[in-house]
Formats: structure tokens, sequence, C-alpha cells
């Protein structure tokens, strides 16, 4: 069959009740991955291409599924990697004392409504990012490859592995999460004349997958930031104010925590800057294109592959997302006791999110386009609008007085953060959905629809799967409560940058030097971007930032698997004749995906599944086996494991037989 003849597709189920049902499970397992991966470490992932397999796996059980049915499964459950970047910045209103939990219905909504939006902009954006232009979007292609190759006999290989990653990881995070015998990470530090330095790497397979997924470029980026904020940052700011008081580990983390992590939202802010502006051009021009095409309709003039949802239902749904968007903000300001001015908050407010929110979509998805989703600015985004909330808030509302009128502002601010990181990040993902279903062939409003329905589920599963995680674990930052372990605490470092930059514009604290540096070396930075763009080597700016102010275990662990996959791919050309290497390297990158992703899945899944059994003992570490005194010995032991895992991994990514197992 040739998924790419439109009188075959046509012939095939799409949109139909078993692959929605099946979509909305996936959709939950994913959502439940990602949250815990980013409260955990500030990352999360793609659930695009491992929701294919598994989707063509239980479908194969079912007897079987044509191509567009399993991408409808694919395009719903997508919405779990991009909705979950919420965590980018909603955490921050627990970490300030706001909230003391994650409140259903104003969490729902901001995920819903942020998410409806995104939905509602890429339909426009289509015509005029992927149907009419010469993008190339990467990973909507690749995906495309992966259903092309799953419709095959040998696709069912490609479940197997993912499940084998998943089980196997899976066991590792609950010998190390929760029976603690095995060690999560090594770390040390030296004091040289004043100056501390730091060093370690963390032992998770799930992240050594993230390096792995996300690429050399960008891990040599992620090192670049580390080099810079590790090795000659902090070992600059500790020798110039030294604290007897603290060893060399701890004058390290504070120096970095303080002031250090404020370099990398410099640099992460001129690298958004630059990509918006950089984009005006055709950002202008797909808006223009959207505006002047009247042909969005499911009417059958129109060829089946060009039916789009009808614009004036996506103009008219936009804005009556509007009320319900004001009525949160209004909801959420009411007890702040504004008077008069809580209407003029909720409708500015409003009208921020919608014009902003667009703009910060079509940059991104127009940058998903041109790189990947992996290469949108999402932190870009969160960091400039809280930035603008936390300066422009104040002029709206006046002078606020006292801790409780600035920690108001505060969380305003990172609320709007929220929705706009959320519908900037669904649009983003939307738009490669889109691109998948161009080259399969399948029908958008059909893909619409199930991304609409992805968004409605994820969105209500989002707020009780936050609120456990939070109740298990607890947040590093947060007000401490009883029971919880503050070794286990989740760090939601990006959560916890934003909070940090949002408390600081709004107490008038905030040091601006570090800002000031980072946006110094953020303009250096991208001028490198663009010289090495253009020589077709990637080096993103943003990734330096980010390299910056995530915690070094996560990064180091990161750049382990972009290194492992590089070398992997070196080995392959060196043994592979040349006739046959472009086979063979597409085949062990596929292979390569699935186990990155099932190792995502399988550590975090346990992770969600040790917070529910925590949560129910009312303490943290409730399957703990070992003790504190077993501490050395299980850190060794978590190496050993760790070792062997990236050597098994490096064999079968490397194999020359890949191509005979995807």
């Amino acid at each position: 069959m040739d998924a790419r003849n439109p009188t075959t597709a046509f012939q095939q189920a799409e949109l139909t009740l078993r692959g929605i049902v099946l979509g909305a499970a996936i959709t939950v397992v994913f959502m439940a991955a990602n949250l815990y991966m980013g409260l955990k470490t500030g990352m999360t992932f793609s659930s695009s291409i491992p929701a294919a397999m598994i989707s063509m796996g239980a479908f194969r059980l079912m007897g079987g599924a044509g191509i567009l049915e399993n991408n409808i499964v694919q395009t719903q459950a997508s919405a779990a990697g991009t909705l979950c970047n919420v965590v980018l910045a909603l955490p921050g209103l627990v970490l300030i004392g706001h909230w003391h939990g994650f409140p259903f219905w104003q969490t729902t909504a901001v995920c819903a409504l942020g998410g409806l939006l995104g939905v509602a902009f890429s339909i426009p954006l289509r015509r005029a990012l992927v149907s009419g232009s010469d993008l190339p979007y990467p990973e909507g292609v690749a995906a495309a490859e992966v259903l092309k190759t799953g419709q095959e006999e040998a696709g069912g290989h490609g479940l197997r592995d993912l499940l084998a990653a998943a089980g196997l990881a899976g066991a590792i995070g609950f010998a190390t999460t929760g029976l603690k015998v095995l060690g999560d990470g090594l770390s040390g530090a030296i004091s040289l004349g004043g100056a501390a330095f730091r060093t370690g790497t963390g032992f998770s397979l799930a992240l050594v997958g993230v390096g792995y997924l996300v690429g050399i470029g960008a891990c040599l980026a992620l090192l670049t930031g580390v080099v810079i904020a590790w090795g000659i940052a902090v070992p600059v700011l500790t020798a110039l104010a030294p604290d007897a008081g603290k060893t060399a580990g701890q004058a390290a983390e504070a120096v970095w925590s303080e002031q250090v992590r404020l370099m990398g939202a410099g640099i992460i802010a001129v690298g958004g800057l630059w990509t918006v502006a950089s984009l005006a051009r055709p950002i202008a021009a797909s808006i223009r294109t959207a505006l002047s095409s009247t042909g969005s309709s499911l009417g059958s003039d129109h060829p089946r592959e060009e039916r789009d949802l009808p614009i004036a239902w996506v103009g008219a749904g936009a804005l009556a997302l509007c009320v319900p968007l004001a009525l949160l903000f209004g909801a959420f300001a009411g007890p702040a006791g504004l008077g008069r001015t809580l209407t003029v908050l909720a409708l500015a407010a409003t009208l921020f999110t919608v014009l902003f929110g667009f703009l910060m979509a079509a940059a991104c998805g127009y940058l998903a386009g041109l790189l990947g989703s992996s290469s949108s600015p999402i932190s870009g985004v969160g960091i400039l609008t809280t930035m603008a909330t936390a300066l422009l808030l104040p002029l709206l509302l006046g002078q606020v007085g006292g801790p409780d009128g600035e920690r108001f502002v505060t969380a305003m601010a990172l609320l709007l953060t929220a929705v706009i990181i959320t519908t900037a990040s669904i649009a983003n993902d939307n738009l490669q959905d889109l691109k998948t279903g161009q080259v399969v062939g399948a029908t958008p409003w059909h893909q619409q629809v199930a991304l609409i329905i992805g968004v409605g589920v994820g969105a209500l599963v989002i707020a009780p799967l936050l609120e456990l995680l939070y109740q298990a674990y607890g947040f590093v930052g947060a007000p401490s409560r009883e029971g919880l372990d503050p070794g286990s605490a989740m760090a939601a470092p990006q959560a916890a940058l934003m909070t940090q930059i949002a408390k600081g514009i709004t107490q008038g604290e905030l040091p601006w030097m570090m800002v000031l540096i980072g946006a110094g070396l953020g303009v250096v930075l991208v001028a490198v971007e663009a010289w090495l763009r253009r020589r077709d080597l990637t080096f993103p700016a943003l990734t330096v930032g980010i390299g910056m102010y995530l915690p070094l275990s996560v990064e180091m662990t990161i750049a382990l698997g972009g290194i492992l996959g590089w070398l992997a791919e070196r080995r392959l050309r060196a043994r592979v004749p040349g006739p046959e290497r472009e086979s063979v390297l597409g085949s062990a990158r596929r292979r390569g995906v699935l186990l990155a992703s099932g190792f995502l899945v399988g550590e975090s899944c346990v992770g969600v599944l040790l917070a529910g059994a925590d949560l129910m003992a009312g303490h943290s570490g409730a399957l703990a086996i070992a003790g504190p005194g077993f501490a050395s010995t299980a850190t060794w032991l978590g190496l050993a494991v760790f070792l062997g895992g990236l050597g098994v991994y490096f064999w079968l990514v490397s194999a020359v037989d890949a191509e005979a197992r995807v």
C-alpha cells in the first residue's frame, strides 16, 4: 500500500472511536512521564514517535489498522509532550506559597484554554507554514517515516525495543528511587585559592535518552553552558566573595543558584528576542496568507488533504475562548481586593495573552519547521513573558505594597506565562503533526479534531498528576511539609528560575548585572549560531543558556547521551560500505529513538507509581530497603549499572544489523 496515494488513503479509516480511546490512554501515560521528567530535570520529550509505535502494536493485536488511523493516534497523544511544558511556570505558584497544591479547576483551565488557543492558532498557520512553504519539519517527516515503516511487518520489532527499554529503565528506576539500593549520581567539589569547582553526573538512562534525542549539536551547546557556568563563572564569583562558613560544594551551589543561572536567563532572553525578530517577515507573511485564504473549509470542492476546520469556526472559537480566559484571570485575581481594577486587569491580561501568544506560537512554529520542535525557544518564550508581565503588571495595578501585594504580582505574572507557554507549545507541536499528516496523506481537519481531544484529555489529568507528584515528593524551595524527604524533592528548575526572575523584578531585587552579562554573552552566541547555521551546523544559543541554569547532574547525563549517539554513528559510518550506509544509519537512528523513548517512559512512569506509594504511606521512601549507611555502596553500584546500561545502549544503536530490527 502506498500511503501517499490519495485514493488509497481516502479508503482507510482515519478518525475512529477506537483510535480516540487508544490515543487518550497513551496521552495519560506520556503525560505522567513528561510531568515527572519535567519537574525532575526541566526537560520534556516528544511523545509522537513512541505513541505511533505503541499504536501500531496495539492495533496489530486488534487485527491491524491503516497508516491514517495510526497517525490520528500519535497526533492526539502528542499533546502529552507539549501540555506538560506548563511545568516551566505553573509550579512557581507553589514555590512562592500562593498555591498550596494544584487546584483542579484553575490548573485545568490554564492548560485547556492555552492548549485550545494553540490549536486555533495552528490552523491558519498550517497553510502558510506547512502546505504553503518549503520548511523541512525534520521531526514531522521523521514521524511520518516511522509510520510508514511500521506498516511493514518488521515494524513490530520497534515496539518490542521500546517496551524492553522501558522495562529496563523502569527496573533501574525502581531500584534507585524506590528501594534505594542504587545511587542516582556522583558529584564532587574542590576549592583552589578560594575558587570553588564542582563536577558530577547523574546515573539516569532516561536523561541519556534525552541526549540521544536532541543530538550532538544541542549537547555541545549544553556543555558550553556547563563550562561557562561551572568552569568559569562559579569559580570566579566564589573567589571574589569567599564564604568561610560553607564547603566548596555549598559555596558553588549557592553562587550558581543565586547569580550564575540568571546569566543563563539573559542568554535565553536574547536568543528568544533574536528568534522573534529574525522571523518577523515570515510571520507577517504567514498572517497575510492565513487571512487572505478563504479556502479553509470542509467543503467537497477542496481536495481532502487540504480541508481544515473552517476559518470562520476557528476565529469564532478563538474569540469565544477569551470569555473563560478573562473569567480565569478575574477569579485568580479576585482575592487580591482590586475593586474596579479587577475588570481592567482581566481584560488587559486576556488581550495580552491572545496577541503575545499568537506571536510566540508563530515564531515557535516557524522555527519548528526550520530546525525541529526540540530547537523551538519555549524556554525563551517563558523567560521573555515572565520579564514582560512582571514589568507591566505594576504599571497597570499601580504601587503594590507589602509582601502580599508583591506575591500577587509575581503569581499573576507566572499565571500569564503558563498560559502563553502552553499556547506556544501546542501550536509548535501541532504544526509538526500536520506536516506528518501531509506526508502520509491525512485529512487536516481530522487531525485538528484529534488535537482538540488530546488537549482536553491532557488538561483533565494534568492537575491530579501534578498534585500527586507534589504531595509525594515536594519541590525544592517550596514550603516544607512533615513526612517529606528533602533529598527526594523535585527541583522544578525552569519554574524555579522564572519564579526567581518574577520575584526579583517585582521586589526590585533582581541582580540585573548578572542578567546583562548573560545578555552580552547571548549576543556573541547568537552571532556564532548564525555563522554556523550558514555552514549547515547546529549550535543553538538558547541551549547554551539552558546549560547554565539546569542542575549540573542533569546536564552532564544528557550530554553523555548526545556524545554516545555521535560515537555510534561514527562507528557505523566506518563499518558500513557506501551504498548501504544511509539505509543502515536511518534504521539505527530509528532504533535509537525508540530505545531512548522507552528509557524515558519506563523511568518516569515508575517514578509516578512510587509517588502514589509514598502518598499512601504518608512519607517519602516508603519502599526503601537500604538506609543512609548504604549510600556509599549504592553510589558505586549505581555507577556500575549505569556504565553497563551505556555499554548495552551503544552496542544496540551501533550494530550493523540494525536495519533488520526496526
